[in-house]
């Protein structure tokens, strides 16, 4: 397995693919990422076209176990951030 791409990676690969320089690239990046951010944390989805869609969901209230003493504690109600891979990266991804 190799290294995940950091942000600087990231920037030179879109600056390259969008023909322009690493401060505008940079600028788009973060753009998406705000956008993403406050879609999800209001509750919608996003969903970027052969990637996949990130959405938040609603977890009611459970109980759970503490594995170091086995006590049932009552968790609160919360949301949790998922997200679903599209078929076409994970056809992409199995190809490879």
């Amino acid at each position: 397995m190799t290294k995940p791409l950091t942000k600087t990676q990231l920037v030179a690969a879109v600056a390259e693919a969008m023909e322009t320089d690493k401060k505008t690239a940079t600028t788009a990046i973060d753009a998406i990422v705000e956008i993403i951010t406050a879609e999800v944390a209001k509750g919608g989805a996003v969903t970027l076209p052969g990637v996949g869609k990130i959405f938040c969901r609603e977890r009611p209230e459970r109980m759970v176990r503490n594995p170091a003493t086995g006590e049932q504690i009552k968790k609160e109600a919360d949301r949790q951030v998922k997200v679903t891979i599209a078929k076409a990266l994970k056809d992409v991804v199995n190809a490879a």
